[in-house]
């Protein structure tokens, strides 16, 4: 376990926010978890790697950071095509994804180099390429903060719903999570329509074979890699917003005006990428001070170099407003603010 005071968390969040934790502790077993639940007074804030934050200014309170690591098997049924898998919540996601993809397990190769740890992927619900968590996690084993107890929650208990579930609204800081487990497929079924996916698989499809799994995985990370900017060049907290599900007769209505509009059926309702939104009202690129929206990816805002928390915001109100008043659709962000 380690204990700092007065710490730095420029490295701990990825939009680069110089701020400061009055405690930061990092834990790496369920036992110093609860060792320090007692100590803990004040504010709490349980983060995982910094991917989906934007500090507003120092934290005053303790930050707890989980370093519980560990990958393994614990269900597979000979003849059956599932098995379960735990990991610990500080295990990186994307080694999560490499290790089941280099075994050849399948479930979540769509969700390829997705920034953070998998105590957040079990937060966030996180999701791309028409795969999210929840398709794929079982049950999340957690520690009441309030008295150090062990809570497990089923996935149906977890309410899960577009980058929603229960830890980050209802049950909001009460709880930590310790291990997710997630159901795999010994061979993998391919989810292979959503996006420019396909578009980037054509050569293996036109050969009248699917891709392996391994083929998938690699496709994703090409087609993240040139449309996101790398948070250690430039500050970003990837997808800053998430995208809208409207209803039918307002997706019909703005379709009229705009009838190559990219969309997906969701249940629900219709859901229309907000990045295409934001490039119709002419923000791909611009900035406002030393924010901007990111030139390839609209859904992205970016640290130009020195920008600050309340200018970060100001251009996400901006972009929201626009959006608001030429398609009559609210945006909203996908990063906490803190």
């Amino acid at each position: 376990m380690k204990e700092y005071k007065n710490y730095s968390l420029l490295i701990h969040n990825t939009f680069g926010m110089d701020v400061k934790a009055e405690r930061y502790v990092e834990y790496d077993s369920e036992k110093d978890l609860r060792m320090l639940i007692p100590t803990l007074k004040g504010k709490v804030l349980h983060i995982g790697g910094g991917s989906n934050l934007l500090f507003t200014g120092n934290f005053d309170g303790t930050v707890l950071h989980s370093a519980i690591s560990g990958i393994e098997i614990v269900e597979e049924v000979e003849g059956e095509n599932e098995l379960l898998v735990r990991v610990g919540a500080g295990v990186v996601w994307d080694d999560f994804v490499a290790w089941a993809v280099e075994h050849d397990y399948g479930g979540v190769e769509n969700l390829s180099i997705i920034p953070g740890e998998v105590g957040a992927s079990a937060v966030q619900n996180i999701g791309a390429y028409g795969v999210e968590a929840k398709d794929v996690i079982v049950m999340v084993e957690t520690i009441d903060l309030s008295n150090g107890t062990t809570r497990i929650f089923a996935n149906d208990e977890c309410n899960y719903a577009y980058r929603q579930s229960i830890f980050k609204k209802e049950l909001k800081g009460k709880y930590a999570i310790t291990y997710v487990t997630y159901r795999l497929q010994k061979t993998p079924v391919l989810k292979l329509e959503y996006g420019n996916l396909l578009a980037v698989l054509g050569d293996a499809l036109n050969d009248g074979e699917l891709p392996t799994i391994k083929q998938v995985r690699q496709a994703i990370i090409d087609i993240r890699n040139a449309k996101l900017p790398d948070p250690k060049v430039q500050g970003n907290a990837g997808s800053f917003f998430m995208n809208p599900v409207v209803s039918r007769e307002k997706f019909l209505s703005i379709q009229k005006d705009y009838p190559q509009m990219p969309f997906y059926e969701v249940e629900g309702g219709v859901k229309i990428p907000a990045g295409w939104m934001i490039d119709q009202c002419g923000w791909k690129g611009k900035a406002l001070g030393r924010a901007a929206v990111h030139d390839k990816q609209a859904l992205v805002l970016v640290n130009l170099g020195g920008a600050t928390s309340d200018e970060i915001i100001t251009l996400c109100n901006t972009v929201c407003k626009d959006v608001k008043e030429k398609f009559g659709v609210d945006i909203r962000p996908e990063v906490n603010f803190i």
